[in-house]
């Protein structure tokens, strides 16, 4: 016969009285329900209870995957030290002020970028995408750097990363490392190809002191007169410059 007085609960039971097996079933259920929904809280999709019968909802290969709290704040201090980099440079902005701004606690800059010189590097990521010159006509070589310079620092697709980089070289060598990494491997191969390659890096480094020029007067020092420039104005100006440089003095 069955002792509906005693319960079994937890690995113990428990001494009856009327309507104890009641009571601990209903602990029990609460208790059991409590996990259910922890596990649950893991799932993917939750579990969810339509029409009398439990369904669970994958995500399937054409659901974009929502960014986790650690992407999110990754990309909060990503934010912020582009902001105050550009702004300030590498040696204006300090570790506590980039957390600040992103309203974190310094430790978690440290927690998700180790050091300084790692935020920057990655705040600082340049990719010109220049054209493929050699197969452009070899009289507007100038006059398609120019466009692609005006691009890069005006464009709707514009980014920090060259402001960063300028901004900060004239004082920190760890900038000025970089930004002689993106002359290596993106100026001088493209300028390369257009003459001869014995040559590239007496060109390329003409081509890049003019931009660069530029670029510091009307971007970070915002001299009037550059500033007042349309880029139709520059184009003229600038791209035959550009177009000895890149190709060669001669013009040949």
């Amino acid at each position: 016969m069955i002792d509906t007085g005693l319960v079994q609960h937890d690995g113990q039971r428990h001494a009856g009285r009327p309507g104890a097996d009641y009571q601990d079933f209903r602990s029990f259920g609460q208790h059991f329900c409590l996990h259910l929904s922890t596990i649950v809280d893991f799932l993917v999709e939750p579990i969810a209870f339509v029409n009398g019968r439990w369904h669970m909802n994958f995500m399937t290969e054409n659901q974009p995957k929502k960014p986790s709290k650690s992407d999110r704040t990754r990309a909060q201090i990503l934010e912020a030290a582009r902001l105050l980099f550009a702004e300030h440079g590498y040696d204006g902005a300090s570790i506590r002020e980039v957390a600040a701004h992103a309203s974190i606690d310094p430790a978690m800059v440290i927690r998700y970028f180790r050091s300084k010189d790692e935020l920057f590097a990655r705040a600082a990521v340049v990719d010109l995408q220049l054209p493929a010159l050699r197969v452009i006509d070899r009289n507007a070589i100038g006059e398609t750097l120019v466009r692609r310079f005006l691009e890069i620092w005006e464009g709707p697709a514009s980014g920090p990363g060259m402001a960063i980089l300028l901004r900060s070289a004239t004082s920190n060598e760890f900038a000025a490392e970089k930004l002689r990494d993106v002359f290596g491997n993106q100026v001088r191969p493209v300028v390369a190809a257009v003459s001869d390659p014995a040559d590239a890096g007496r060109r390329a480094g003409l081509v890049s002191s003019q931009l660069l020029g530029l670029a510091m007067c009307r971007y970070l020092l915002r001299l009037p007169p550059l500033v007042a420039l349309s880029h139709d104005e520059i184009i003229q100006k600038v791209g035959p410059t550009l177009q000895r440089y890149a190709v060669g003095e001669d013009g040949s």
